[in-house]
């Protein structure tokens, strides 16, 4: 089994160094991720201008081959695939913070199983919480494992990835979710540099309800949080609801 590991934070980040060491356990693991952080970039590709493709000995990962990338984890997976060979399973993380909710849709952590899915390899993103000072990769990584290795043995449907947020402590036990209503909401602070042009900063604080069966919920409450997530956009029950009805003609 090849296992491609990527993320958003980059290759020196210790979320990833957790994760590849731990899912050696599962099969022959290469780790191929951006040389700097790329958090929020979300599922983009670079396109207008050449990518580099690097190995580095200096991350600590031992035996484990390490590759660095100079665009996004999109870019990372698609080289990865490439240069390497198809992997078995792509996984992504363990990101720096939960992506829960509409978080999926600007997360590099996410696009990179994102992209994983989109070319038909069983992917999963990795998120922890980090909403206190001392992050537990390592306590993490040991629960992703036995994730990973169910999808390697039973697969997933097509279009379909799993993301996944830990809570930051020994977690009380695993619940399938659905995605709930979080969110940032954004605000614009605008400062002048020395020369007195302006500038813009954009911040925000997450904000979502704590309804139970979702992300957000069962990790405030400890739990280790599974959410199937599909690549289709389609909206089926209005497209079923507007039918064959002339619509949009001039």
């Amino acid at each position: 089994m090849h296992i491609l590991v990527s993320n958003d934070d980059g290759i020196f980040s210790p979320g990833i160094k957790a994760l590849a060491l731990a899912l050696r356990a599962l099969g022959e693991v290469s780790v191929v991720a951006p040389d700097v952080e790329q958090s929020g970039v979300g599922h983009s590709i670079t396109f207008r201008r050449p990518l580099r493709f690097k190995h580095t000995a200096s991350a600590g990962f031992g035996e484990i081959p390490a590759y660095r990338v100079d665009g996004t984890p999109a870019d990372c997976v698609v080289l990865g695939s490439q240069i390497l060979g198809r992997p078995d399973l792509v996984v992504s993380g363990i990101n720096i913070g939960v992506n829960m909710g509409l978080d999926l849709t600007h997360s590099g952590t996410v696009a990179a199983a994102i992209e994983g899915a989109s070319i038909g390899v069983p992917s999963i993103a990795f998120s922890l919480d980090a909403s206190s000072d001392e992050l537990q990769f390592e306590e993490a990584a040991k629960h992703a494992l036995p994730i990973a290795r169910w999808v390697l043995e039973h697969g997933l449907p097509p279009q379909t990835l799993l993301n996944v947020n830990f809570p930051n402590r020994p977690p009380q036990g695993v619940r399938l979710t659905r995605l709930s209503t979080r969110r940032y909401e954004d605000t614009v602070f605008e400062r002048e540099d020395p020369e007195g042009r302006p500038y813009y900063w954009v911040a925000g604080k997450p904000s979502g309800v704590l309804e139970e069966g979702t992300d957000f919920w069962a990790v405030s409450n400890g739990f280790i949080s599974v959410t199937p997530v599909s690549m289709d956009y389609t909206n089926h029950a209005l497209l079923e609801k507007l039918g064959d009805k002339p619509l949009f003609t001039g």
